[in-house]
């Protein structure tokens, strides 16, 4: 860019040197030289990179500054771009070795004008065009911008690389990103899919077995059944038995009836014996009495001793009969009292026994009522059984639409088989009641 002002600008260089006499007239009619100052154009000074670039500005009042220092210094650095003393160049910074040069032919007319060569991107910035001489010192900044379209071009290459660059990216990472997702979905499926059929397959064991449940719950109820007939025959031996036992008890009535005459024969012996006895005791006295007498007597009747001696042996061996008498009808009455007691035992435990035969069929009529109502139990279990087996069939055919009802089927499932446990401890029970049933009628057969 040409900077268009200056001392010797064509545009100003005819009317300013006819003013020029006038100007130093005034200059010298003034009582003392005016200050001095370096001008430079206000607007930026632009160029492209590779092009040549003159920084203009110039002292005012103009005046010749071939004998003046004049510095151009890089603001951004504060380094010396160009320094002239006395029409010698002499040190710069390395960078603008080689491409400056300050104009000469204006130094005359005081202009201050550096050309940099080949500019670059980074010659772009503020420079400082300061001037000294015996008058003064001044100086003025001039901006200069460097740009560069073939970077400013690579630039919006770069920046539209780096968006594509980025929108690729972005792209390849939700696609990487759906993939996976895709992949874990799919992956996801493929176990859902395996957990379904594991599932089935576990339901298809569970029918099997649930099936193999029910037949094994036909036969315990086929065998309570033939129990239960063997029950009910047992029962009818039973009701046979108690009505043996009734007319066991019959006889034994008759027998007790039988054995009371009998007792009151034995107290009416009992009391004719004790008579007797009596009566015997009172007799033996008076033999007694009657002894003393003839003892008295055979004194007085000595005549008579052989007779009475042979009448006293009698009368010894017939004290001796009725004593043999006498202990015989003792231990007939201790035999009789004996058997009295034996019959009475025999009465008390036929009567306990009578007691027990009631008691054992009251036991056995109220386990059979039991086994008649676990028996029904059992069937309503059975066609619970059955109806939750048709269930299972159907939810076979529904496993594809209900797989959110998995987690309630496990459930019913569980519930099953804790019914299925309560129906199972309901069977052991009732093969125990059986088991007692039997162990208790062993003892009344071995006591039969």
């Amino acid at each position: 860019m040409a900077f268009t002002s200056g001392c010797n600008h064509p545009s100003f260089t005819l009317p300013w040197r006819t003013l020029l006499p006038y100007l130093v007239a005034l200059h010298l009619l003034q009582p003392g030289s005016a200050q001095q100052r370096v001008v430079a154009p206000s607007l930026r000074v632009t160029a492209n990179v590779g092009q040549d670039v003159v920084l203009r500005c110039h002292l005012s009042p103009c005046m010749d500054v071939r004998n003046s220092d004049i510095r151009w210094i890089q603001q951004r650095s504060s380094r010396l771009v160009h320094h002239y003393r006395n029409g010698v160049d002499l040190g710069q910074m390395e960078e603008y070795k080689g491409r400056t040069e300050l104009l000469r032919d204006g130094l005359s007319d005081g202009n201050l004008d550096l050309r940099i060569t080949a500019v670059t991107s980074s010659d772009s910035g503020s420079y400082s065009c300061a001037v000294q001489n015996g008058d003064g010192y001044a100086e003025a900044v001039v901006n200069l911008e460097v740009s560069d379209p073939f970077s400013m071009i690579i630039l919006y290459w770069t920046v539209a690389l780096a968006v594509i660059i980025t929108l690729l990216v972005g792209s390849f990472v939700v696609n990487v990103f759906l993939h996976r997702k895709k992949v874990a979905q799919s992956r996801e499926l493929k176990r859902k899919d395996a957990e379904l059929v594991e599932k089935a397959a576990a339901l298809v064991r569970k029918d099997a077995a649930l099936a193999e449940k029910v037949a094994a719950l036909e036969r315990k109820d086929a065998m309570l059944v033939e129990k239960a007939a063997a029950l009910e025959r047992k029962d009818e031996e039973l009701a046979e038995q108690a009505a043996l036992s009734k007319q066991r008890d019959a006889m034994l009535e008759k027998h007790v009836l039988k054995l009371e005459e009998k007792t009151d024969e034995v107290e009416n012996w009992n009391s004719v014996l004790k008579k007797d006895s009596e009566e015997m005791g009172s007799g033996f006295a008076e033999l007694k009495k009657l002894t003393e007498e003839l003892e008295k007597h055979s004194e007085e009747m000595g005549t008579r001793d052989v007779k009475l001696e042979r009448l006293a042996a009698k009368l010894e061996q017939r004290t001796k009969e009725l004593d043999k008498q006498h202990s015989q009808f003792h231990r007939h009455f201790q035999n009789m009292y004996l058997s009295a007691g034996k019959q009475k035992k025999m009465v008390t435990k036929l009567e306990e026994h009578c007691e027990w035969m009631v008691r054992r069929n009251v036991n056995l009529e109220a386990a059979a009522v039991k086994v008649v109502r676990r028996n029904v139990k059992l069937e309503a279990a059975a066609v619970k059984v059955g109806h939750k087996a048709k269930e299972s069939e159907k939810q076979k055919s529904e496993l594809k639409e209900r797989h959110e009802e998995m987690g309630q089927q496990a459930k019913e499932s569980e519930k099953q088989k804790s019914e299925l446990k309560e129906h199972h401890e309901e069977m052991e029970q009732t093969e125990a009641v059986v088991v007692e049933t039997e162990e208790s009628e062993k003892p009344s057969e071995e006591s039969d």
